[in-house]
């Protein structure tokens, strides 16, 4: 009986009669198409990648213990042939459960520098990882490994790694992952240079892997940038090149020798009929240097993201912002595609998110299979797919009911008119001049032109909306108008908002001084009311700002601001005995909200807000969350406000308007002529 790769004769006989039986169904509407380079004709194997998981169905995460696997995806996913026919593929795991097997120690010869120990594992087997116990804590060592058959011959393993145990600091690896390979052999070396000598461990293992190795773990460029925060708070916007890959964690690339901080990564979630923030995992980011060697936990585990933008806060505590180089994606392990490549070019389609996974005769022989034996195969690029006839339509709904926009008070243009998913960002106008988040907007619309409503879903943001705000001295008249306050060294400065009537927020204000003790008070001056004969001083908040460090940055001042209908407010900063303390920026912080909607195709959008006669809007859209979600939306933003009542043509032109008033003019003259001669 032949063997070709992994499979016997009899088996290839089988699969090969039975190629291209396919389970009926519905017809497959694809969207793209790409290529495979084969490798000759024959079985092969095919590594599955990012442009791959982009735009076939995604998977599900299982886990077996600590392993992540990336399970029940490219249900859309066909091969085929030169002539059209289809080519059977399968999906090919490694295998679920390893195995850990236990060595025997053995001494080896200490240097002045170095000592360790070696593990015989008494057979060579294919293994991936050692893991070490009964080393007495709290240590923190760096260490070579190497990995041998015959104990002769050694292969470096890692050049350069850490094992540790630190109870204080919550920090414990004592495993270390290397490239797979067959070895009885694993030879431990410490570096004692700058630590002190460990004692041999009470045992040593080593995880077997069997089956074939896993494919290489797929390139996904991440994106990070720097969003607005609170004080004491760093967040930033990571951007996936794809949405539902299937990732399991985030690893973070930070500066600092010490690092302390608690981590939470979130994404959009619809609950109800609106989005909101869902915390996708949550770690406490640690980094400690003890004697030149570094032990961090800098990982975030998380669930698997429906979205290709994910938040991350960190929380800083009375540290400088998190100095963030770069975050990379951990991914479950994913399986293989196994197929039999005929003479002629292979070209893979797939795109359909309705579509079920095939079922092919190919699966007789899937017990057979030894990718681990296969040439490899490539992929080629992606094209787009013209939709075909038969295809569905898309069953986004893209306008609603008419609706007036003469009772609205503003209405605004949108200046983009590229069709697709897009989120428009609401800014400070619609804050103030809506009737707000308190209604969930009830009175914003989006309109085209014939005042048609576009449905659109709202969002909540995490993060907040940072507004820059006006700060001058107070004038003479406002500061004479304050409560008098004798022996009392004060600053008053002036801060012009916007909008009056803004939601509830934050307002920021920053210092270059290092050493300061300062009562701060926040308030508007009142005109004169029943109550009160003169102007009055309104109090908003109040509170101690102090800093004693020389050495470090003082962190922002922050009072919390209720909604207030009026744009200039007071802020007086009683100096004591002191000279004016020097103030920074200013900001104020909004909650924030966006709208997701599908722009239609070439149309001139507007969004029109103030009127108080409306509910919140109830649309179809939000039955079809699933695709809003998971796609990645185009921000865009608006025009300036105007007065809703000069967007629309007026009822009757000028020239006829004036013209028919001149006949009525003279036909009333007439009429009161013939009433006097009468």
């Amino acid at each position: 009986m032949i063997r070709v790769g992994g499979f016997t004769g009899t088996a290839l006989c089988l699969a090969t009669a039975m190629l291209g039986a396919q389970s009926s169904g519905p017809a497959l509407h694809f969207t793209r198409e790409r290529g495979i380079a084969t490798a000759g004709r024959g079985p092969q194997r095919l590594a599955i990648d990012t442009t791959l998981l982009e735009g076939a169905k995604p998977f599900r995460i299982a886990y077996y213990g600590d392993r992540a696997f990336a399970e029940g995806g490219l249900a859309d996913l066909r091969l085929f042939d030169a002539q059209g026919s289809p080519v059977p593929h399968l999906l090919v795991y490694p295998p679920r459960q390893p195995t850990w097997i236990s060595g025997t120690l053995l001494s080896v010869a200490q240097t002045k520098k170095t000592s360790g120990f070696e593990v015989d594992l008494h057979r060579a087997d294919d293994i991936d990882t050692i893991r070490i116990e009964g080393l007495p804590a709290p240590f923190l060592k760096r260490l070579t490994l190497e990995g041998s058959g015959d104990r002769a011959h050694w292969t470096m393993l890692a050049a350069e790694g850490t094992l540790f145990d630190l109870p204080d600091d919550k920090l414990r690896q004592t495993e270390m992952h290397f490239t797979r390979g067959a070895y009885r052999y694993l030879r431990v070396t410490w570096d004692d240079t700058n630590s002190g000598r460990v004692p041999l461990p009470r045992a040593a293992f080593a995880r077997q892997v069997a089956g074939p190795a896993p494919p290489p773990v797929p390139s996904a460029a991440l994106t990070i940038e720097r969003r607005p925060s609170e004080p004491g708070r760093s967040r930033y916007r990571i951007r996936l090149a794809a949405s539902r890959l299937p990732i399991v964690a985030l690893e973070l690339d930070v500066e600092g020798t010490y690092v302390f901080r608690p981590a939470v990564v979130s994404e959009s979630r619809l609950s109800g009929s609106e989005a909101i923030p869902a915390q996708l995992g949550n770690a406490t980011l640690i980094r400690v240097v003890r004697d030149g060697a570094a032990a961090q936990a800098l990982r975030i585990r998380i669930e698997a993201p429906l979205e290709p933008e994910l938040e991350l806060l960190v929380e800083d505590g009375s540290n400088p912002p998190l100095d963030l180089k770069g975050v990379s994606a951990i991914f479950a392990e994913l399986p293989w595609i196994y197929f039999e490549a005929p003479e002629g070019p292979v070209t893979a389609r797939f795109g359909d998110r309705n579509a079920q996974p095939p079922r092919y005769d190919l699966e007789a022989a899937r017990e057979s299979i030894d990718v681990a034996t296969l040439k490899e195969a490539s992929w080629e690029p992606v094209h787009p797919v013209a939709p075909d006839a038969g295809a569905p339509a898309p069953a986004m709904p893209e306008t609603g009911a008419q609706i007036d926009l003469t009772a609205f008070r503003q209405v605004r243009e949108i200046a983009d008119k590229s069709a697709g998913l897009v989120a428009l960002p609401l800014d400070a106008a619609v804050l103030s001049h809506s009737r707000g988040p308190v209604t969930r907007f009830a009175d914003v619309r989006v309109v085209d032109r014939a005042s048609r409503q576009v449905p659109y879903l709202l969002e909540r943001r995490d993060e907040p909306l940072s507004i820059d705000v006006t700060i001058a001295p107070a004038s003479k008249e406002q500061t004479a108008a304050l409560p008098a306050a004798r022996g009392v060294n004060r600053s008053v400065y002036a801060l012009t908002l916007p909008y009056p009537n803004l939601p509830p927020g934050s307002l920021v204000v920053e210092t270059t001084a290092r050493v300061f003790q300062r009562n701060v008070e926040l308030g508007v001056l009142r005109p004169p009311d029943r109550q009160r004969r003169d102007s009055w001083f309104d109090g908003l908040a109040a509170n101690p700002w102090r800093h004693a460090d020389q050495q470090t940055a003082a962190q922002p001042l922050t009072l919390r601001v209720p909604s207030v209908n009026a744009t200039e407010l007071l802020l007086i900063v009683d100096e004591g005995d002191n000279a004016p303390l020097p103030l920074g920026s200013v900001r104020l912080l909004l909650p924030s909200y966006r709208l997701r909607f599908f722009h239609p195709a070439d149309a001139d959008l507007r969004i029109a807000y103030g009127r108080d006669d409306l509910a919140p809007p109830q649309y179809d859209l939000t039955l079809l969350a699933a695709q809003i979600m998971g796609e990645s939306a185009r921000e865009i933003s608006t025009g300036p406000e105007r007065s809703g009542a000069t967007t629309e043509a007026p009822l009757v032109s000028p020239p006829f308007f004036w013209g028919f008033l001149g006949v009525a003019v003279v036909a009333l003259v007439a009429l009161i002529v013939r009433l006097v001669k009468a």
